[in-house]
């Protein structure tokens, strides 16, 4: 078994930890090939015992007979995966070096158990949605495609106008401090904060929800995934921040956007079938009463 590792930067406290779980996969028969300014940051900078293996810098290289693509970190690293892996079908897992580390399959804890499941196969695939990004204008220097959401949000105090049409069907303009496009991945992300629904993974559908509508009487909208959906804004200052997932750029007033589903999804690692579930409630404390049991 061939498996990627990735990484951006681990900190002190878990660099004897990574130490262990990377020689628990060799131990086990997998072959390795790292990030090369992870591997070099961690044998130069760190000056850490770990085994060797081949590297890959970036999407050009990183081959095509990858069984695993393991992402170490937080959700962070997780979601600049897709980047890396782009339209490969490369089943990826995350496990949590991080803090809250929602979108990871598993924590680095002591123990092997998820080890042994990732090295035996035995584990689910669940697909997740992506979106593409594309616009009148070019988007320079960011990678199109999201798996948690697609958001323009304003960059000085005045509010923005935003106008979206779904399938060609235009809806009231939303006045407010920006708007996000969330996929069911990224329901429980920025989309949830600003009162989104949480929508279960393999959901065939697309959160819009404004940022701090100016009135009373709008609410996120689900569509169908398959929607097709273009946006327009206008800011008094003349510009907005385009976000796709954790990279941004600034974009100038009356630019139009098409958001709609990609033509791939990305092969996300769940270790059992209420993966989800456990995660919101673990993560997100769903549900913590006293007068629950569960």
């Amino acid at each position: 078994m061939r498996i990627a590792l990735f990484a951006r930067e681990v900190e002190y406290k878990w660099r004897e930890r990574l130490c262990d779980v990377i020689k628990s996969f060799v131990e086990r028969g997998a072959e390795l090939v790292y990030y090369k300014d992870f591997y070099y940051k961690m044998v130069e900078k760190y000056r850490l015992n770990i085994p060797e293996g081949t590297l890959f810098s970036g999407s050009e290289d990183l081959g095509e007979k990858i069984d695993i693509f393991l992402c170490l970190g937080g959700d962070g690293t997780f979601l600049e995966s897709l980047t890396l892996i782009r339209d490969r079908e490369i089943p990826v897992a995350g496990i949590n070096f991080g803090r809250l580390g929602f979108l990871t399959s598993a924590d680095s804890i002591p123990g092997t158990e998820w080890i042994d499941v990732l090295t035996s196969g035995n584990f689910y695939i669940e697909k997740r949605t992506v979106l593409e990004v594309s616009s009148t204008s070019q988007i320079d220097g960011v990678f199109p495609f999201a798996l948690n959401e697609v958001s323009i949000q304003r960059i000085d105090p005045s509010m923005l106008s935003v106008d979206v049409s779904v399938d060609g069907l235009k809806l009231p303009t939303y006045w407010s401090d920006g708007i996000v496009l969330a996929t069911p991945t990224g329901s429980t992300a920025y989309s949830l904060s600003i009162g989104g629904p949480i929508v279960m993974p393999s959901s065939k559908a697309v959160i819009i929800a404004p940022i701090a509508p100016h009135n009373l009487n709008v609410r996120p909208l689900v569509v169908p995934e398959e929607a097709v959906m273009k946006i327009t804004f206008n800011s008094r200052k003349g510009g907005a921040l385009l976000c796709i997932d954790n990279r941004s750029v600034q974009i100038e007033n009356n630019t139009e956007f098409v958001i709609k589903k990609a033509n791939f999804d990305l092969n996300y690692i769940s270790l059992k079938p209420s993966g989800f579930f456990d995660a919101i409630k673990e993560k997100l404390l769903w549900g913590a009463d006293k007068r629950n049991s569960f």
